[in-house]
């Protein structure tokens, strides 16, 4: 079964993972080929199926006021884009604005709306720009996986408002690193005494009172900050 693509001259072949090496780039998202792929052998040419399947065209509410044209190439003069979502440079495909210079890469277009890491109790929400407001202007923002400086103003984040707690796309959408089976023996050994210390039943409901607390507080101190920010953008 042969597959043809805009961006290639010739028909392209569907390979499965095990026929793909780690030296398989996508031609559209320059990352290692993982999964199936479309490719041509003789041009050493592949792509992912996501990049290998995007539409032409989208609308994407990062950028409402136009819709964005996927391009094989970086048209600019140096041959490269700036993608809005990861702040992370590019050479190959990209969902392109020309009238306002807007990028993003192919995997940045369609990150979800929401995604759960282990890192944290609560789903982490995609935000196209942190709100403004005195309560976050406080903080200095570090992404709480990588504890890492997180561009705000510009780039793209997976957030929890009510923890304050945020994270870069990259960091919250890769895959954790597997554990041995030492590794996994060891960690519940470590948590065991801390398993055994709220058996009492009193205290896991003090506990969970205690949560709860905390929740309704951090539900409250939320909407007041929102409230505000509302208000604020009356003015």
């Amino acid at each position: 079964m042969e597959f043809k693509h805009f961006s290639h001259p010739h028909s392209l072949g569907i390979y499965q993972a095990i026929q793909l090496s780690n030296e398989h780039i996508c031609s559209g998202c320059e990352s290692i080929i993982s999964g199936s792929a479309y490719g041509c052998w003789d041009c050493k040419f592949f792509l992912h199926e996501q990049c290998g399947n995007a539409n032409r065209a989208m609308q994407h509410q990062s950028h409402p006021m136009h819709h964005l044209t996927l391009i094989p190439s970086a048209t600019y003069s140096t041959g490269n884009f700036f993608c809005n979502a990861c702040g992370d440079t590019g050479s190959a495909f990209s969902f392109c604005c020309p009238l306002c210079e807007f990028d993003l890469h192919v995997p940045c277009a369609f990150l979800p709306e929401t995604v759960i890491h282990q890192a944290h109790v609560h789903s982490l929400s995609l935000g196209y720009a942190l709100p403004p407001g005195q309560y976050y202007e406080l903080s200095s923002y570090v992404c709480d996986i990588c504890q890492k400086q997180l561009d705000k103003k510009r780039f793209w984040s997976y957030n929890c408002f009510a923890c304050n707690f945020h994270a870069h796309t990259s960091c919250a959408t890769a895959k954790p690193e597997p554990y041995s089976a030492a590794q996994n023996n060891k960690e519940e050994s470590q948590n065991q005494p801390e398993q055994t210390e709220i058996e009492d039943p009193v205290l896991r409901t003090q506990l969970e009172l205690q949560r709860l607390q905390l929740e309704i507080q951090m539900a409250q101190e939320l909407a007041n900050m929102m409230s505000s920010f509302n208000l604020s953008s009356l003015v």
